[in-house]
Order: structure tokens, then C-alpha cells, then sequence
């Protein structure tokens, strides 16, 4: 089971008593902001759910696997997650 964007926004219009664009609205404001701190450097913390943070991998020599010729890989970003307390507890039955 899966819960999508749209899912999500539905769920939170329904809970509140929204109109579904004014959810829509809500939810896009709050995955923009995580994104731009993100993008920034700065850890994202939800109390109880968990953090995402900024994950950065060097560059580096490696090799084309089909060729074995050595190439350069450039630095890449990422985001990672790390649970919270809370949720780790309740995934858990704890």
C-alpha cells in the first residue's frame, strides 16, 4: 500500500473540512519549504517523525563497467531519513 501526494491532500481536506484546492494549497507550501531547507543544507525536523537531512558523496574515480575505462564521478547530493523516536516505536508496536 502506497499513499500518493493526491492521497494525502484528500486525507487533510477531509480531517479539516477543506476545500480540496485550499489543501492542495497546504501541502505544496509545506513540501516547498522542506525543500528549499534542504537545498540551503539545513536538517528538516519533525518532533515524533524523524529528520531529513542533506547527504553529500565526494567525487570519485571509478570505472565503466562495460569498458573498465576509469571515469570521474562528480559530487552528488541527496536527502536521507532517519526516524524518529515516535514512529520508530509505533512501526514496532512498542
Amino acid at each position: 500500500m502506497k499513499m500518493t501526494k493526491s492521497e494525502l491532500t484528500q486525507r487533510l481536506a477531509d480531517k479539516f473540512n477543506l476545500q480540496q484546492r485550499h489543501a492542495r494549497l497546504i501541502v505544496d507550501a509545506v513540501f516547498e519549504n522542506m525543500s528549499r531547507a534542504l537545498i540551503l543544507g539545513d536538517k528538516v525536523i519533525l518532533r515524533g517523525f524523524g529528520t531529513f537531512s542533506q547527504k553529500v558523496s565526494k567525487a570519485r574515480q571509478s570505472r565503466n563497467p562495460q569498458t573498465g575505462e576509469k571515469i570521474q564521478v562528480g559530487e552528488r547530493r541527496s536527502v536521507i531519513f532517519k526516524v524518529g523516536r515516535a514512529l520508530h516505536d509505533r512501526l514496532n508496536g512498542k
